[in-house]
């Protein structure tokens, strides 16, 4: 019995240079996903922000006593 020849095929895939986008979805509308995801989760990001802010405005205060504290 002989066997029938089927031809192979093959599919080729190419990108072009030209056309690649990436991550283009993630920089589409980032302000507004941005305003939203605070919007969602505003206690999360004040409980984030609130020591982040308290630490550097304390660090800018002791520094500056720092300085002067010398001239007396």
């Amino acid at each position: 019995m002989a066997k029938a020849s089927v031809p192979v095929k093959s599919v080729v895939y190419a990108l072009s240079p030209f056309q690649q986008k990436i991550m283009a979805g993630l920089w589409k509308d980032l302000p507004n996903k941005i305003h939203h995801k605070i919007s969602e989760n505003w206690i999360s990001a004040t409980l984030l922000l609130t020591p982040l802010v308290g630490v550097y405005t304390y660090v800018q205060t002791y520094q500056e006593k720092e300085k002067l504290s010398h001239r007396y």
